[in-house]
């Protein structure tokens, strides 16, 4: 993983890139217990302003030029399935410009924070999400976690994307 998060690094530096953040299981995986995922889901401000697939082309170009090989709807890079993602909706860019950067052994990266993590879960919705929101509310009741929220960035987040209803009904389901 520290390879991978490299050569991202790298295409920032160079601008193929803007800025990134690791959302999905992996980020989950940071705050809490790792759950299973196949990839690395990049959240990625892209150097083009297409709103098209066109967008990709740099830094797929980029990647397999370096001998990268593109399989599916990702790029293998060092071992790790990457999907680069543009922020598809206004909390998803909002949490892109609010990333926390950690160190991951000794590299550092950018991952959604948990507010927004947890947000964006209720927002999507799906199975897996909801399995890792509840493991993640899980890991919250212990103070020594990863998994400790500021419940007021938390309750603004939900306000502000309209979800704070959506939120309740999933905390009266668990």
């Amino acid at each position: 993983m520290e390879e991978t998060l490299k050569v991202i690094n790298t295409m920032v530096e160079k601008g193929i890139i803007r800025g990134y953040a690791i959302g999905g299981g992996m980020a989950a995986a940071y705050y809490g217990e790792p759950t299973l995922t196949y990839d690395l889901d990049l959240f990625v401000y892209f150097t083009t302003e297409d709103d098209d697939l066109r967008l990709l082309e740099p830094v797929y170009k980029y990647l397999i030029d370096l001998g990268y090989e593109a399989v599916d709807e990702g790029i293998m890079i060092e071992g790790i399935m990457v999907q680069f993602l543009p922020p598809y909706n206004a909390l998803i860019k909002e949490a892109l410009d609010n990333a926390v950067t950690v160190m991951y052994n000794g590299t550092e990266t950018n991952v959604i924070s948990l507010e927004h993590l947890l947000a964006i879960m209720v927002q999507t919705g799906r199975p897996k999400d909801k399995l890792r929101l509840s493991n993640l509310l899980e890991m919250m009741k212990d103070p020594d976690s990863n998994a400790n929220p500021d419940y007021n960035e938390l309750d603004k987040i939900l306000a502000d994307h309209d979800l704070k209803k959506n939120w309740d009904d999933f905390i009266e389901e668990k």
